[in-house]
């Protein structure tokens, strides 16, 4: 984590409902940032402009476009966790982001 203070936290799905549904979670803890995302080329945008921590890739986000999201991040910064996200409620979201931040 390059940021103690605040975590900036990719949130990439394209189903907007759920989408917003993340964000609202991750901003719920007042260290976390979550910025979304609703396509590949969204992903790509916010990756070279903002400082990111972590990416969730969520609903609807295929093995394909999550490849070249993680290359991506890769290319960008290594230290940049990408992590695969697919529901089971806030405590599991929570649970995820926890552990992945830890390098777990």
């Amino acid at each position: 984590m390059r940021n103690m203070a605040q975590i900036n936290i990719l949130a990439v799905a394209n189903h907007p409902e759920i989408l917003e549904t993340i964000i609202r979670l991750i901003n719920q803890n007042e260290r976390w940032h979550g910025i979304p995302a609703g396509s590949l080329e969204e992903a790509e945008e916010v990756l070279r402009v903002n400082s990111i921590d972590l990416v969730l890739l969520g609903v609807g986000i295929d093995e394909e476009t999550g490849e070249r999201i993680t290359s991506l991040c890769t290319s960008i910064d290594p230290r940049i966790v990408c992590l695969r996200h697919f529901g089971g409620g806030s405590g599991l979201l929570y649970s995820e982001i926890r552990h992945a931040l830890s390098g777990g």
